[in-house]
């Protein structure tokens, strides 16, 4: 099956995208069969050539989420805007680096009705606490290595 979707190009932490068809199996800067444009998240440039992507499309060719978003908001496809994912790897890369994934230009848009960005930022903070918790378990388990060793003292200065 064919699918359209972007394919990354430039430099480190200055990416810029091709629009590719390419089999949906191939690796995304593999092989590919017609290039259909170029995104530049930068500056927001967009560079489509709208009738073969409307000739890919009638032949049955599927649409990242992120590509599909970039259709409608160039007005090309008339749909709704899907919820991009991003997996757990990337948020992960992208809250502990200050720069985090720059390349990764999946936004979240119009998310579904359950799904906020708050319950992230709560999950951040309840780690917090957690790990406070987790310090003071071990001092205690100091402490009590300690202790034993500090009562036969104390017996010795009884006697």
């Amino acid at each position: 099956m064919l699918t359209i979707r972007f394919s990354r190009v430039g430099k480190t932490n200055k990416a810029q995208y091709k629009i590719v068809l390419q089999e949906k199996t191939a690796a995304p800067t593999g092989r590919h069969v017609e290039i259909l444009g170029s995104y530049d998240p930068h500056s927001k440039q967009v560079v489509l050539k709208e009738e073969r992507i409307k000739f890919w499309l009638e032949k049955g060719a599927q649409l990242s989420d992120t590509v599909h978003n970039l259709f409608i908001s160039k007005e090309i496809i008339k749909d709704k805007k899907k919820a991009v994912k991003i997996s757990k790897k990337k948020s992960e890369e992208k809250s502990e680096g200050e720069g985090g994934a720059e390349g990764v230009t999946e936004e979240k848009k119009d998310l579904p009705a359950g799904e906020t960005e708050a319950p992230k930022a709560e999950e951040k903070v309840a780690e917090a606490p957690v790990e406070a918790e987790k310090a003071e378990a071990k001092e205690k388990e100091k402490k009590e290595e300690k202790k034993p060793e500090e009562t036969p003292k104390e017996e010795t200065k009884k006697e």
